[in-house]
This record gives structure tokens, C-alpha cells and sequence, in this order.
């Protein structure tokens, strides 16, 4: 069985956020990453959280979930940089699901079917909502050495968009593949959809 690795991309700055966003509660009370990690860690068979070396009290919180912690020399260089690492922490896995910890919407079985996908042996995944790509996003073996090259603040989108003829897209009736909380104002919005789709649910 071909083993995927989950990464989650916790060492940013959060500077719009104004606080440590990802020790933020969300509406239910759970912090910010720990939803992350409780979202990725079913849909994986390791899960590796990427923070920054001064970030114990995140480290501590993403340990107790279950997670391996890397801390990144290099966070300071931007999300690549974070990227590479965190592959370089498991570089013999068949497949790494890139997770964002500041994306706590997104479903279980979002993740699950990226990672599905990876195991299926295609060379990147990603699923869509009504058209918009979205997270998380998946990339098998054949990726490995660049992503392992990754650096600075662009991320893996380079990559993508060279290979675009390799990436599986995954129909998905999931929004919180597009929700990223960049400020307190993007937590508040969250916490007003959460409740309008639970009083939609009552019967």
C-alpha cells in the first residue's frame, strides 16, 4: 500500500491576524490547527506539522493531536521553504498532501479523497468547488526532487501550473476548500457560515 504523507504548513507569521493565529479558538472552541490536524490525520498514514523552531506552544498543541513536528530553519524564508522541509522530513513517502493550518474548513473526506487519488498513482491532485480549485493539494513520487528545491514564499503554484496536465482535479461539494482565515474578520465570517449551514440542517 503506497504510504502518503500529510504535511501541515504551520510556520507563518500570521501578521494580518494580529495574534497567534493558529492557537486561535474557532466558534466551537478548538483551536485553529488542532482542527487542521484532526481534518488530515484520517486521510493519511503519517502526518508531519511544519512550525517554526521558537513555536513550542504550537508544537506542544500539534503533538498532543497526533502529529509529528518538524521545526523549519528556514521558515523565515516563506511557505517553499516551509514546503521543502517538511518533504525532506519524509522523503521516501509515495505521495504528500500539502495542508495549510490556516484552511480548518476543509472536510475529512476532502482529505481523504486527495489522498485516494495519490494512492491511485496520479502525480498531483487537488479538488474544486463549483469550478475554483482549491486545498488541499496532493503530489506523488515523481515530484519529489523539486519540491525538495522549493524556496521563498511561492509555494508549490509554479509547479502546478508546469505540470497542469498531470493534475487530477477532484469534483467537490466542499467550500471550506477555499477558506483561509487571514483575519479575525475571515474567523468571524467563519463562525456566521458555520451556524448558517447547522440552522439549515435542523429539522
Amino acid at each position: 500500500m503506497p504510504l502518503i504523507c500529510g504535511i501541515l504548513l504551520a510556520a507563518g507569521r500570521a501578521s494580518r491576524f494580529g495574534s497567534h493565529k493558529l492557537l486561535c479558538p474557532l466558534p466551537d472552541g478548538t483551536p485553529m490547527a488542532a482542527a487542521c490536524a484532526r481534518n488530515l490525520l484520517p486521510g493519511v498514514d503519517r502526518a508531519i506539522a511544519v512550525v517554526r523552531p521558537e513555536d513550542e506552544p504550537l508544537a506542544r498543541l500539534l503533538r498532543a493531536e497526533g502529529m509529528e513536528v518538524a521545526p523549519c530553519a528556514t521558515a523565515a524564508e516563506g511557505m517553499g521553504a516551509s514546503l521543502a522541509w517538511g518533504v525532506g522530513a519524509a522523503p521516501q513517502a509515495d505521495g504528500w498532501l500539502i495542508v495549510l493550518a490556516d484552511m480548518p474548513a476543509i472536510r475529512p473526506a476532502t482529505m481523504q479523497g486527495i489522498a485516494r487519488l495519490l494512492r491511485q498513482g496520479v502525480w498531483a491532485a487537488a479538488p474544486a468547488y463549483r469550478g475554483r480549485r482549491g486545498h488541499p493539494v496532493g503530489f506523488g513520487q515523481p515530484f519529489r526532487e523539486e519540491l525538495l528545491r522549493l524556496k521563498g514564499d511561492i509555494g508549490a503554484r509554479p509547479l502546478l501550473a508546469r505540470y497542469s496536465h498531470r493534475l487530477r482535479i477532484l469534483d467537490s461539494d466542499d467550500p471550506g476548500i477555499l477558506t483561509d482565515i487571514d483575519t479575525p474578520r475571515d474567523l468571524h465570517a467563519l463562525g456566521h457560515a458555520i451556524s448558517a449551514a447547522t440552522a439549515g440542517h435542523k429539522p
